[in-house]
């Protein structure tokens, strides 16, 4: 993921469609509606959000700092400030220990979640950490280094770096199944990188059928279905034990994000392009479709899920006219509008 929105050569459009097609976005969107906006104000860019395992405490990437929304109550009640280029939030319950990445100095924030308290600050020896989680299984926590297509392996309990695995592109979302493998999306190759974390190596590749530049991904434990998806509009849903290609659901365009719900049998992409949720029924294993297309905001394109409720949390902003253009940058991106940053908060309401 880029904390920098990927949309925004056609969010313009978008907007302008969005707004045109408001009527029938409602009509397509049975009971799903955002009912929450938490403004959290401020400037920059965003990533990734996370919730603390079994908690309602939602914690937002937003620029150089790390937000905690409680969604419960409503109110920020706290920050993690001094980072850099953050990307990614992940925990290890276990240790009572969080995890950030740090894109711009190439390094992990170790974290105590109860006090928010700095414990530590991990080098990766790797080039932007983007995507972070923690392996149950191996008891490490693995960053995805966008610039040196690699994977930076950390001892979870030390915070000893142990080593690095090579990945065949850059590396996007990841997600492990607790019994040995970590998934990761390849996005300039189009793929899907199996990796076992204790041996650190990639064991194997699966091309992603229909998909262009994956970057979101979820797993379903259960059904052994990993979800991913891609920048051309489609979500891919791929056999996690085999590899082989389940099926291609039509989402919209700008996705960074994708949850599954167990639970309830939904499936979730956030489309920053067009402003979109798209909520996707679970049949059977091998079978889905979309069940909603509720209107959200254009930018609003990472997302967290919150198990005990159902609910669904998209951060986005508006944003100003782009700077003029120079040599150094041609194609300057647009600027976030100081304080239009918020999260939105989505529920069924009424029955879905």
């Amino acid at each position: 993921m880029n904390p920098s929105p990927r949309f925004l050569t056609r969010a313009g459009i978008a907007a302008v469609f969005a707004l045109g097609t408001g009527i029938l976005l409602a009509a397509s969107s049975p009971g799903w509606r955002v009912t929450h906006r938490h403004a959290l104000g401020g400037d920059g860019g965003w990533d990734y959000l996370a919730f603390q395992p079994d908690s309602p405490r939602l914690f937002v990437s937003h620029g150089d700092r790390v937000l905690v929304l409680d969604t419960g109550s409503g109110k920020l009640i706290g920050q993690l400030d001094g980072l850099s280029g953050v990307h990614g939030i992940a925990f290890a319950p276990a240790l009572q220990r969080g995890y950030i990445s740090n894109g711009k100095t190439d390094s992990v924030t170790e974290f105590d979640p109860s006090t928010l308290k700095v414990t530590q600050t991990i080098a990766v020896g790797g080039h932007n950490p983007d995507a972070i989680l923690y392996d149950p299984h191996s008891r490490r926590v693995l960053t995805f280094n966008g610039h040196s297509k690699d994977a930076s392996v950390i001892d979870a309990a030390s915070g000893r770096l142990l080593g690095h695995i090579a990945l065949p592109g850059k590396p996007e979302f990841a997600v492990s199944d607790g019994k040995g493998r970590v998934f990761d999306n390849i996005e300039d190759t189009h793929e899907l990188a199996v990796i076992d974390p204790v041996a650190m190596k990639l064991v194997a590749t699966w091309p992603l059928k229909d998909c262009q530049e994956p970057s979101g991904l979820a797993i379903d434990l259960i059904h052994q279905r990993l979800f991913s998806v891609c920048d051309n509009g489609i979500m891919a849903v791929t056999d996690a034990g085999s590899g082989k290609p389940v099926a291609s659901i039509r989402i919209g365009h700008g996705a960074d994000a994708v949850r599954y719900d167990a639970q309830r049998g939904l499936v979730f992409s956030p489309n920053g392009e067009d402003g979109t949720l798209t909520v996707i029924r679970q049949d059977d294993a091998d079978h889905y479709h979309v069940l909603a297309t509720v209107p959200t905001q254009v930018s609003a394109r990472t997302m967290a899920l919150d198990k005990a409720t159902g609910h669904v949390f998209v951060s986005a902003a508006k944003f100003g006219p782009a700077p003029k253009a120079t040599p150094g940058q041609p194609k300057p991106r647009r600027t976030v509008i100081p304080g239009s940053f918020s999260v939105l908060e989505l529920a069924p309401g009424g029955g879905n």
